[in-house]
């Protein structure tokens, strides 16, 4: 939770991963060496052979290892808070359907990663892994919309449609999916994104010409299983009419490269129609109307922001708060125009005017408890960034099992040399999700802040496994284990015994890692 930059970045894989789903990677033309380096990418495939639950992971794996090192990678713990309750609601409503099955929930990795790219997109990798612009979110206008979404990618997964298209496809998929791999790693490599986004682009044309009506197929599959999907899980249907009459009057206007998610996902008469019918023929069927509420309204701000849209924006939303539209606007709109201009402000390092801001903020969302939960916690960032860590604390629940409170107020003990209460409920989450980097590296620097070096060592050696870079983590679990056989104090014997068990696990990982061709 640390200020954003408002530096302009240059592009990157996870900005150049503009397919919403995986599916319109296509063949590209290459020279000799980049094809034989391409056909050592993915794992073998027989003609016509479906491919492999495990393998679809590996490959995955190999291609979200890029994306964690990707800048525009953010783990915002409040905004991930708010997209993991939708997700985790869609995948129970997955399970109970029957559409996400025993064996893909066990081997894929079902996790979403959040881009600051502030274009409309959403997409799907192989192996579980999602992909999550912040433009998007900014854009929805309720949790339903964002449902929608979501639910449809998530189909697309639970369908296997990645390994059905190269089933069609043959041994040409496998040089389409590394055509687009190759891309993205270009566009990251050479700080040229001209050459990468030359490969993807062409081929996605070359993709969209040859295959539109098989896409077509599993793009009609996603959205009725989708919609089962998100309905099951307690969204309102009203929230897929809404995000399909919004897909469909951007549609309409010229293509400025806002909408990633049309190129990819091509609206026809026909798949409009099909899904105008599900809902016309629900018996709780009602205008697609949602209503803003303060919560999601305030989320999209906060999204909207943290896309570092610049210092001159940053100031139209401040001042937005004092305009004469304001008071005309809704309660949710308020809400969400306040949290706008106090983040803004606190980016802006104006830290009077965004405690201003973020109190009027609080009684503007008093009555509504998600909101104001909300609103509590972005008066506690701003302490934290104006250096006023007690401040911080004060409005903070060092008890809460909810992950945004936990990591501030681990980041408000740290910051005023006290973790000794945020140690145990750190080291108890990280124990239920051994994958959230976020919370592991917070758990060393409390451990740093209590001089306990060595848990401190081993904290962070896990947060590289959880991006994937066993490579680092190997060597931050050989310097605990120097340390260990340096030290000439009292040593903790456990400790030393998980950080070996670990160590050797990790090694295992990394040669399995070496073994796989690089992609690039």
């Amino acid at each position: 939770m640390t200020p954003s930059s408002h530096k302009k970045t240059r592009p990157t894989p996870l900005r150049h991963a503009v397919c919403a789903t995986f599916l319109i990677a296509s063949q590209v033309l290459l020279p000799a060496p980049a094809l034989a380096q391409v056909q050592q990418i993915l794992p073998g495939l027989g003609d016509g052979g479906e491919m492999t639950a495990s393998a679809e992971r590996r490959l995955g794996d190999q291609i979200v290892r890029e994306l964690y090192r990707d800048t525009d990678y953010i783990d915002d713990p409040v905004i991930a808070a708010y997209v993991q309750d939708i997700w985790q609601r869609l995948l129970a409503a997955a399970r109970s359907r029957g559409e996400l099955t025993p064996e893909l929930d066990e081997r894929f990795a079902w996790t979403i990663l959040l881009g600051r790219d502030r274009n409309i997109n959403a997409f799907a990798l192989p192996g579980g892994y999602l992909g999550l612009n912040l433009g998007l979110l900014a854009a929805v206008g309720s949790r339903d919309e964002l449902a929608t979404v979501l639910g449809h990618e998530l189909s697309h997964v639970t369908q296997r449609h990645i390994s059905r298209i190269m089933n069609k496809q043959g041994k040409q998929m496998p040089l389409m999916i590394a055509g687009l791999i190759l891309g993205m790693i270009a566009a990251s490599k050479s700080r040229n994104s001209d050459a990468g986004q030359a490969v993807i682009m062409g081929s996605q044309a070359l993709f969209m010409q040859n295959q539109l009506s098989f896409s077509r197929d599993m793009e009609r599959e996603a959205d009725r299983i989708g919609f089962g999907v998100m309905t099951q899980a307690g969204f309102a249907p009203q929230g897929a009419a809404a995000m399909f009459e919004k897909l469909q009057y951007a549609s309409r206007l010229n293509d400025n490269g806002s909408y990633p998610y049309l190129r990819s996902h091509p609206l026809t008469t026909e798949r409009i129609s099909d899904m105008q019918g599900r809902f016309q023929f629900r018996a709780d069927a009602a205008p697609p109307v949602v209503p803003l509420v303060m919560d999601h309204a305030m989320v999209a701000s906060r999204a909207r922001v943290l896309t570092r849209p610049g210092v001159d924006v940053l100031r139209l939303w401040v001042n937005a708060a004092s305009s004469g539209e304001f008071a005309g606007s809704s309660p949710a709109q308020q809400a969400g125009t306040l949290y706008a201009a106090a983040m803004a402000a606190k980016e802006l390092r104006d830290f009077k005017a965004a405690r201003a801001l973020a109190e009027r903020l609080v009684a503007r969302t008093a009555d509504d408890a998600a909101a104001s939960k909300q609103a509590r916690w972005l008066q506690a960032e701003i302490e934290l960034a104006a250096g006023g860590a007690s401040r911080a604390a004060a409005l903070l629940d060092a008890k809460s099992k909810e992950r945004p409170e936990m990591i501030l107020a681990a980041e408000a003990a740290i910051a005023q040399r006290q973790p000794a209460p945020m140690v145990p409920v750190l080291r108890d989450w990280v124990a239920v999700h051994p994958r959230d980097a976020t919370a592991w590296r917070t758990l060393a620097n409390l451990y740093g802040a209590q001089n306990d070096t060595l848990r401190a060592i081993r904290a962070d050696a896990e947060a590289n496994v959880a991006i994937l870079d066993y490579p680092a983590a190997r060597d931050r679990f050989k310097a605990a284990q120097e340390l260990v056989r340096k030290s000439g104090a009292p040593i903790d014997h456990y400790e030393a015994s998980i950080i070996d068990t670990r160590a050797r696990a990790v090694d295992v990982l990394v040669k399995q890692q070496a073994e796989e061709p690089p992609l690039k």
